[in-house]
């Protein structure tokens, strides 16, 4: 039982990172907006970038990881 709840959260293909990675940005977005207007300027600016940049590591590492679990299932070619 405990496996079938744990194979809910688990992303299974491009599709699904790419959803995560939507949505993490759509936060990541709505946290940048809050820092400009918290810290107006060159601080405010700097957080966002670096709030959505995050984003752009984070989805980088999770598209990998889908590709080489992909490829770790794939039989190896002879």
């Amino acid at each position: 039982m405990l496996n079938k709840i744990a194979r809910l959260f688990t992303i299974k293909t491009r599709f699904e990172a790419f959803a995560i990675i939507y949505a993490l940005s759509l936060g990541a977005v709505e946290r940048g907006q809050a820092y400009l207007t918290q810290y107006p300027g060159l601080g405010g600016k700097l957080l966002f970038a670096a709030a959505t940049g995050a984003v752009f590591i984070g989805g980088a590492k999770i598209l990998d990881a889908v590709r080489m679990e992909r490829e770790a299932a794939m039989p190896i070619a002879r």
